[in-house]
């Protein structure tokens, strides 16, 4: 079977980070990066990835270092097709009351257990996205 690899556009790229709900949160640590899942949402409003977190060394990395990746995709394993979405921007902790009242409202679920009080973005200043798709004729697959 052949396959083809096609870029996304900057608006595919938007659409499928505000479809989904765990991506893979990478930052450079001490000795080597720092690669997470988290429960995220897209924040249309501010054109950002945002997570709650709790105090701790995933936090505090993130802030001192200013900037992160953020990774989210879709696989296909039987179709041997998928896709993946790339930001790299700003972290920041989220503070204004206004922006907080907004975050709230989009019903984050964090999986993980335990407090956590803090919002981050990252805003998406860069964005890439790749699909991989079978090539030729498209085959019916079954349920």
């Amino acid at each position: 079977m052949t396959t083809a690899m096609h870029e996304l556009s900057r608006e595919e790229c938007l659409r499928l980070l505000a479809e989904n709900s765990v991506g893979r949160l990478a930052v450079s640590g001490k000795d080597a990066p720092v690669i997470r899942p988290v429960n995220y949402a897209f924040d249309q409003a501010s054109q950002s990835v945002v997570f709650r977190t709790a105090p701790g060394s995933k936090f505090y990395t993130l802030l001192r270092r200013d900037t992160a990746a953020f990774e989210v995709d879709g696989l296909d394993h039987e179709a041997r097709s998928g896709w993946s979405v790339i930001v790299v921007g700003a972290t920041e902790e989220v503070t204004n009351p206004a922006d907080l009242r907004r975050l709230d409202g989009l019903d984050l679920d964090s999986w993980a257990p335990g407090d956590k009080p803090h919002w981050v973005r990252i805003r998406a200043w860069t964005v890439s996205g790749r699909r991989i798709e079978p090539g030729g004729p498209h085959r019916a697959t079954e349920p």
